[in-house]
Formats: C-alpha cells, structure tokens, sequence
C-alpha cells in the first residue's frame, strides 16, 4: 500500500468517524430538547421519554435541523406554549452544546 493510500484511508475513517460522531451529537441534543419541549408541555415520566423519541426520529425526515424545529414549534403550537422561534433555536444550540460536551466526556 502506498503512502498515499494510508493517507486516503486515513482520511476516509477520519470523516466516517465525524460523521459518526457529529450524528450522535445531534441525536443526544434532539433528546434534550425533546426532554426540554416535553417539560414545558407537563409531560413526565414515560410520556416525556416518548416525546423525546419523537423529537429524535423527527430529525430524520430530511437533512439539517428544521425538521426539528418544526416539530417542536408546531407542538408548542398546538399546545399553546409561550416560546418564540428565536427561543427554541437558541434552545437548541445551547442542547448542541451540551450534547457534544457530554459525548466527548465519554469517549
């Protein structure tokens, strides 16, 4: 195997390895706020773990973060929750943050 080959092979398990990381991220900050979400909403116990779930599997609908967002706004919508889209962004990205603090302390 040539130098360049490792170099490549290194590079491919590098992006596969953030991708995968960068994936559990995102799933543990869905969870958080669905966590979060499920609070304001007086959900508990078992009802709060299924809509933190729901908010997991919502992001996989489509690629990036609206469809997360759009299931939360149209919850607390529906539910007639007092939280501005500006609010639940910045909710979201301080649960990114979180999320990825969390997951390197464990790796």
């Amino acid at each position: 195997m040539s130098t360049f080959d490792k170099r490549e092979d290194q590079f491919e398990n590098k992006f596969a390895h953030d991708a995968a990381l960068q994936f559990k991220v995102a799933a543990r900050r869905n969870k958080l706020l669905g966590l979060w979400a499920a609070d304001l909403m007086g959900l508990s116990g078992d009802a709060a773990a299924e809509y933190a779930k729901s908010v997991v599997v919502a992001d996989l609908k489509e690629a990036g973060d609206e469809d997360v967002f759009v299931k939360i706004r149209g919850d607390f919508d529906a539910k007639k929750i007092a939280q501005t889209d500006h609010q639940i962004r910045r909710t979201m990205e301080e649960f990114y943050a979180t999320a990825k603090g969390q997951i390197q302390n464990e790796g």
